[in-house]
Order: structure tokens, then sequence, then C-alpha cells
């Protein structure tokens, strides 16, 4: 079972130690692939968070598939996650490891859903207007299509979410229509 504290406690210890040894651009790469194969490969998280599987045979998956892509220190981070029997939470890890990075270089993940493509141009333009409306650093976008959304477009970040969807006016009109309150005011 994801445990979100534990994973943030471990990505502190890391960030720690990696500011201390002055490689946290190296670490956060490393993470950035980690969370890829997490991504990627459904095998590998099922694997991490399988209670059969001993764990000196995970230490070697884990071992091969990171083999001359990530740090000696991340090789040595994952290594203490499988010897305490922590290996279940590495995808939890790596995502508050990367979290953190983003707060300590003021980076803000907007993610931008439309009905269809938008041009770099719109993107550009969006990321500018909401970098100036909020205040925000630099901002990392993640823009993907939905059809459903038919037109417009969806955008969160930092709690925060702005609908600008056809999809979400059709709905508010079809609660108007099923609240119906002036056919009560005709009677």
């Amino acid at each position: 079972m994801p445990n979100p504290r534990l994973a943030a406690r471990y990505a502190k210890s890391l960030v720690d130690l990696s500011i201390e040894r002055n490689q946290l651009e190296v670490i956060y790469k490393d993470m950035q692939y980690l969370q890829a194969v997490c991504k990627n490969s459904r095998e590998f998280v099922n694997l991490m968070r399988s209670p059969v599987v001993a764990a000196d045979k995970k230490k070697a998956i884990v071992i091969a598939v990171t083999k001359g892509k990530v740090s000696e220190l991340t090789d040595a981070f994952n290594v203490l996650l499988i010897n305490k029997g922590r290996e279940s939470d590495l995808p939890e890890v790596v995502e508050a490891f990367i979290d953190q990075y983003n707060e300590i270089k003021d980076i803000h993940k907007v993610k931008l859903t439309s009905a269809v493509e938008l041009s770099n141009e719109l993107k550009n333009t969006i990321t500018e207007k909401v970098k100036a409306a909020y205040q925000l650093g630099s901002i990392e976008l993640e823009a993907k299509v939905d059809p459903k959304l038919i037109g417009g477009f969806v955008l969160e970040f930092n709690n925060n979410l702005v609908d600008a969807s056809v999809l979400r006016d059709l709905k508010d009109i079809k609660k108007q229509f099923a609240k119906n309150t002036y056919v009560h005011n005709i009677r």
C-alpha cells in the first residue's frame, strides 16, 4: 500500500544527501529515469510490490535495470530501499523526490488539456499568462489532448483548476434544464 509520508521522508533524505554531495542535478536526472521506468513498465512496479519475490532477486533486477544509467548514490539508495523492505514504495519515493526538487528550484507543474493539439506558440502564450498572473517561477507544461472536451481547455496547477471547456458549459446548461426553475414560476 502506498505510503506518501514514508516516501516523502526517504525522498527528503536523498535530497539532503545529494545537496550535501553537490549532486542534486545528477540525482534528479536519475529520478527522472526511474520515473520513466516505473511509468512505462507496469511489470517492474508489480515486481517491486510483490511479496512473493525475494529481496535479493529484486536487488539484482533493479541493478540490472539501472546499470550504467544512474549514479552510484542512486544505486546505493535503491539497495538501501530494498534492504529496508521499502522497495514497494520506490515509485512514490521517486515522485516525492521530483516534487521536492521542483519546490527547491521553484518549478511548477501545469497540466493543460485541450480538445485539439495546440501550437507551441499558443502553449507558450498560456504558460506566460499563467506565470504572470500567479507570479510563478518557471513552469513545466504537460499538454495532452482529450477530444471529449469538444472545445476549449482545462488548466490545472498548484491545486487550481481553470475549466474553460465546452463540455463543462454543456454540463452547466444540462443542470439548469434539470433544475428548470422557470416552469415552477409560470404555475
